[in-house]
């Protein structure tokens, strides 16, 4: 008896089709062929920048052996985002982001490749180091907004929010990734390898950069694009000054880069007079951050709403694990704390980067994120040479305890003033 086939049930429309991604999620994004290679990009670029940072620092500390001169590479590394900052939020907002990505990678590039020869042949000349400091901090000034804002060409509105948000945890965790690969880097085979890697991760992004599809970009109105004079340049003042919750979150993160976010600093620090383990010790402290760091972007991704007490409160911590961490007895209790602090700082760092560039309009997100950038990294630059000053004139661990305490005090008046605004504007509502 011949077999009969199992009948077939048909197929619905529903069960037909697959079900769409929710645009909220962080995986809708990924859709786009552009934003994978763009999130590639940003990583390797952001952790570049930051191996070229970490060694620079390192090999002012070798030519000096002095931290408070470490304290003044970190500083010349963002000082020029106080001032090239808000000139470079009308640049970005006026030009091709894809071609100022092309132009601010080609110089980081040959910055590294020029101090990898320098270094190789023998160069001890401490200003040449300050420097390349200068140049790269330059190029970080209109490199870091024109990154941020292409987000929004390359997914265009739909699915905006989860873009930032996983964009700024992509480049935070290369802000921490990139530190802890270098110091494995120069402990293995000195800095001039770390600065000849950034040079090859320099050439990798140019070559992704070019492999994004122009066609696909979803490019900003005409109408939208503001024109040249000072008043454009101001715009972003008068657009963070309207709004104080903005403005308030803004002002944290440039305190928290001041009193918290001295890692090259603090760490080489660390290893090199309390733990005396060396540059083996800074590519440790470096490593277990970057895992503490990844576990806080996985988690910053997946929130959707973070909220402002959930920022202040993600401050106050990154302050209290910093401060609790210097005083750890011992170097395997430091490293544990190490991962904490990692953590603390990925999480407040996206969150809080998520938040602006949400409430700024995309006719000046540029403008604003070239506020927001030289506040963070302005800070950092000034907190350099304050965490360089205690370590030197007070002791490593004071230094750390001392800007710990700095950052959850930070943090606590910050959230005061966000709790008054609030009632205020609950009353007059």
């Amino acid at each position: 008896m011949p077999s009969r086939p199992f009948p077939q049930r048909p197929q619905t429309q529903q069960s037909a089709q697959p079900k769409p991604l929710n645009p909220e999620t962080w995986h809708y994004p990924l859709r786009h062929h552009n934003y994978r290679i763009f999130v590639a990009l940003t990583l390797a670029s952001s952790g570049g920048v930051w191996m070229q940072r970490l060694a620079q620092d390192w090999l002012v500390l070798q030519l000096t052996a002095s931290p408070a001169a470490v304290g003044l590479a970190v500083a010349l590394q963002f000082l020029p985002m106080l001032v090239v900052g808000p000139l470079s939020g009308v640049l970005v907002d006026l030009f091709p982001k894809r071609r100022i990505l092309l132009v601010c990678q080609s110089v980081a590039a040959v910055l590294a490749a020029g101090l990898a020869v320098w270094n190789a042949t023998g160069g001890r000349d401490v200003w040449v180091v300050y420097a390349s400091c200068i140049a790269l901090g330059v190029t970080s000034a209109i490199d870091g907004p024109a990154r941020q804002v292409f987000v929004n060409e390359v997914v265009g509105d739909r699915g905006l929010p989860a873009a930032i948000g996983l964009n700024s945890a992509i480049g935070q965790l290369g802000a921490m990734v990139g530190p802890a690969l270098a110091g494995v880097v120069i402990a293995q085979a000195g800095p001039a390898a770390a600065f000849a890697g950034n040079a090859v991760v320099g050439i990798a992004v140019l070559l992704m950069i070019v492999a994004i599809r122009p066609n696909e970009l979803h490019h900003a109105p005409e109408h939208a694009k503001p024109g040249g004079g000072r008043g454009q340049v101001l715009a972003g003042f008068r657009f963070v000054r309207a709004r104080p919750p903005l403005l308030l979150t803004m002002l944290l993160a440039g305190l928290l880069g001041a009193f918290g976010m001295n890692g090259p600093v603090v760490l080489a620090a660390f290893a090199d007079r309390v733990w005396h383990s060396g540059p083996a010790g800074f590519g440790l402290f470096n490593t277990v951050s970057a895992l503490g760091a990844l576990a806080g972007a996985l988690l910053a991704a997946r929130i959707k709403r973070f909220g402002r007490k959930g920022i202040v409160a993600s401050a106050g911590l990154f302050g209290l694990s910093q401060l609790v961490a210097a005083l750890m007895p011992t170097e395997e209790w430091f490293v544990v704390l190490l991962v904490v602090v990692g953590f603390m700082t990925l999480l407040f760092l996206t969150s809080a980067a998520t938040a602006v560039q949400l409430e700024a309009g995309a006719h000046v997100r540029g403008r604003v994120l070239a506020l927001y950038l030289p506040l963070l990294l302005g800070g950092h630059a000034l907190g350099g040479l304050l965490a360089g000053w205690l370590t030197e004139d007070f002791g490593v661990r004071t230094g750390l305890v001392v800007t710990g305490a700095l950052g959850m005090m930070s943090a606590a008046v910050i959230g005061v003033l966000l709790y008054v605004f609030s009632r205020r504007r609950a009353r007059s509502a």
